[in-house]
């Protein structure tokens, strides 16, 4: 798809362990938890286990589609290049900015919640005030950019240590919970799991949104596959183990919240509802250590957004869909560079607006719903290209037909429909934001379709010309040759 020349990312930085780290922190199970569980419970009350559990179904479909469409086309964009080639160049535009917005606004939301965990370790009061908890989260981010520069094994190095803490404590106090006694929620049912706690369609969608929120990250892995070994195979194998590792997580520690917790308790406490969690559990240290989690896995996934948003802008720039200039690699750490400094410069200014917004629980409660219309979007689009991709494969055997059809599909289609349902549910600034921040995106799409960007006259993406994918060695996009690919076709 790429025509473009010049350093490409480091190859073959990252194993499988790597990106299997990589794709849990990506989902953050600690912030998520803690930043959304009272969202959770607000929208759906006692049927948050069940939204978890019937958003996780169709969510793996989506991980299985990045998984076959990893395999054979191998790019760090991700959707960007797999919708843009199955489907049409310009979804696939636009599943790409809607990573690029959905990233920028969690690099805000989340930055906020670590700057007021860090100031919570010393003085609780201190961790309500909006401007210094952006000062001291955007110190943290800054931190995080350099690490990204610093190229992608420093990145996992970084990562590993503290997702490793982050999993620890995690790991602790499951099982503190699940020997603990004296709850003020409610006791435990297995209707939980059921769907008979969800106020109609319309609060099945709402609860559904937030919990697509939940798990998105894990596809990070996608977006490193031209650093990673054997990517063809792992990246896909990654994203999988990813979010089984983080369902669990979420699961046991959304049900832990509702028995321990009562519900006034959850609500009141919103974004700290884990610290509430940790001081039930284990009175005086229980809330620090849980807060320390928190912080690492909001630090560790700015990181990983950093991968995300930082990779999908170089592959725009190589591809010509965006300022050229984005697709530059830096000579010693063969990173992307000016993305790394244009999105850093963008997200410090949106910092410094973010305090015109009010407290962090109301900017953090608008953000988590319009990431999830702009999750919504990419993923049902990368749905779709999959089962596009493998069209003419699927009836080889039910395998093929259910992993590679009637999954991915049914992922895309279940996003798409969270999207539309929640649209009459949500405040207006969610809206606003989550589909205002997609058509700002048609501006930079139409300017370079003009210009004649390669990216416009793809080579179409079909598993069944692909020769052996999964024994082709990868390369970088721009020096591809696509004797496999079959001649450019215009949309």
């Amino acid at each position: 798809m790429s025509k473009g020349t010049g350093r490409g990312l480091q190859a073959n930085a990252l194993g499988t362990f790597d990106t299997v780290v990589m794709a849990v922190a990506g989902s953050a199970p600690a912030y998520s938890v803690a930043a959304t569980t009272a969202v959770l419970f607000g929208a759906v009350g006692l049927a948050g286990p069940a939204a978890l559990l019937y958003c996780a179904i169709p969510m793996a479909g989506i991980a299985m589609a990045y998984s076959r469409l990893g395999r054979i086309d191998v790019n760090a964009g991700a959707g960007y290049s797999w919708v843009g080639r199955t489907l049409h160049p310009f979804l696939g535009f636009l599943s790409g900015w809607a990573l690029v917005v959905s990233a920028t606004l969690f690099m805000v939301a989340g930055s906020l919640p670590a700057g007021a965990m860090t100031l919570a370790l010393f003085d609780e009061e201190l961790a309500g005030h909006t401007a210094l908890s952006t000062a001291v989260g955007a110190g943290w981010f800054v931190l995080m950019l350099a690490v990204v520069l610093g190229g992608a094994r420093l990145t996992v190095r970084a990562q590993i240590l503290m997702s490793g803490v982050e999993l620890t404590i995690l790991a602790l106090f499951a099982l503190l919970a699940l020997f603990h006694t004296g709850g003020r929620g409610q006791r435990f049912e297995w209707s939980w799991l059921g769907l008979g706690h969800f106020d109609g369609v319309a609060g099945f969608a709402s609860g559904a949104l937030v919990a697509a929120f939940y798990f998105w990250g894990w596809d990070v892995t996608g977006n490193l596959s031209e650093e990673t070994r054997d990517s063809r195979r792992t990246t896909g194998l990654a994203g999988l183990l990813g979010l089984g590792i983080v369902f669990l997580l979420f699961e046991v520690f959304t049900i832990a919240v509702d028995v321990i917790l009562s519900g006034p308790e959850i609500s009141a406490n919103g974004a700290d509802v884990l610290a509430a969690l940790g001081e039930a559990v284990w009175p005086g240290t229980g809330g620090k250590l849980l807060t320390v989690a928190v912080m690492l896995s909001t630090i560790a996934t700015l990181e990983t957004t950093l991968i995300q948003v930082t990779r999908s802008l170089f592959a725009m720039g190589r591809d010509r869909t965006m300022p050229a200039a984005l697709g530059r690699v830096h000579r010693t750490w063969n990173t992307p560079w000016v993305a790394i400094v244009v999105v850093g410069g963008v997200a410090l200014v949106m910092f410094v607006a973010s305090n015109a917004l009010g407290s962090v629980g109301d900017i953090l409660a608008d953000a988590i719903a319009a990431i999830g219309l702009q999750i919504s979007v990419y993923y049902g689009l990368a749905g779709l290209a999959a089962v596009v991709a493998y069209r003419r494969t699927l009836l080889r055997s039910p395998a093929d037909f259910v992993l590679g059809g009637l999954w991915p599909l049914f992922g895309s289609v279940f996003m798409f429909w969270i999207l539309f349902e929640s649209l009459g549910e949500l405040e207006p600034a969610a809206i606003a934001i989550g589909l205002g921040g997609l058509a700002v995106g048609l501006v930079p799409m139409l300017w370079y379709w003009r210009r004649g960007s390669d990216y416009y006259r793809p080579a179409r993406l079909d598993a069944s010309r692909t020769v052996e994918a999964d024994c082709v060695p990868a390369r970088h996009p721009a020096d591809r040759a696509t004797a496999h690919e079959g001649p450019p076709t215009d949309f």
